[in-house]
């Protein structure tokens, strides 16, 4: 049963059956990543990220065929000065970091363009399922900027040379482009998108709680680690994970061919 909803002005808040949906709400501007709608969506993966009943979230998009036109660019011309204009993009990093940290798994529902900052948001995320209508792009370039806050995240996730294309060219890749560059995990046609993603919000929350959460955390501390330092924290939460009621629970229920039961410790 979904809870109430905050009183948001720019997304939507959601909960039902172990699964959050945020999705972002402003159609007149194309979802643009303004100071209120990041303000908004970092207030909602806070509430995500504490609530225990919470095991996944799904970050979506009410517009038809734009998941986000990415930043405002109204703002960035803007008359503020360059401190302000520094701190506003605080917002983007401390998005970008709570995505990592959540303790739990995130999917995007790419039903239609994800273009610049936006793609930042799509891979600070784990999972990506887009429709074929999708598009993925930083086009900043295009316009005289340049894709400072998403190029990290960027390199992360799609080859040296591919990134060096979308950076300095501004194209526009397809959604199944976008999957054959590690974009995006899965294309599926329009019809069967919302079944596809809440397929996937399914299985994700049908784990342990527990066991994503030290996952989840360890996929987000171990990403930059040297080989050395990441085999030995992965060996601690490996001690950690073994000594869980849930992990014991799960093997058990493997063997007695059963559903698990979780515990949460």
């Amino acid at each position: 049963m979904s809870e109430a909803s905050p009183d948001f002005g720019k997304i939507r808040y959601e909960v039902a059956a172990h699964v959050a949906t945020i999705t972002l709400d402003d159609p007149d501007t194309r979802n643009a990543l303004s100071d209120q709608l990041l303000g908004e969506l970092i207030s909602a993966l806070r509430l995500a990220r504490d609530d225990d009943e919470v095991r996944v979230v799904v970050l979506a998009s009410s517009h038809e065929k734009v998941f986000s036109a990415g930043g405002n660019l109204a703002a960035f011309g803007s008359d503020a000065n360059a401190v302000e204009k520094f701190e506003g993009a605080e917002n983007f990093v401390e998005a970008f970091k709570l995505f990592g940290q959540l303790g739990k798994p995130s999917i995007v529902a790419a039903r239609g363009h994800v273009l610049a900052g936006s793609l930042g948001l799509a891979l600070a995320c784990d999972l990506i399922v887009a429709s074929e209508e999708a598009t993925f792009g930083t086009p900043e370039i295009t316009v005289g900027l340049f894709p400072f806050m998403i190029m990290a995240l960027i390199y992360r996730n799609v080859g040296r040379k591919k990134t060096n294309e979308m950076l300095l060219l501004g194209e526009r890749l397809t959604a199944e482009q976008a999957r054959e560059e590690g974009i995006v995990n899965k294309v599926v046609p329009a019809n069967v998108f919302d079944a596809q993603v809440d397929e996937w919000a399914k299985m994700l929350a049908a784990k342990s709680p527990l066991i994503m959460k030290l996952g989840k955390d360890a996929m987000w501390r171990q990403t930059d680690m040297d080989l050395n330092a990441a085999l030995d924290y992965l060996r601690s939460q490996l001690a950690i994970e073994l000594s869980s009621e849930d992990a014991i629970e799960g093997v058990k229920a493997f063997f007695e061919k059963r559903e698990p039961e979780w515990k949460g410790r």
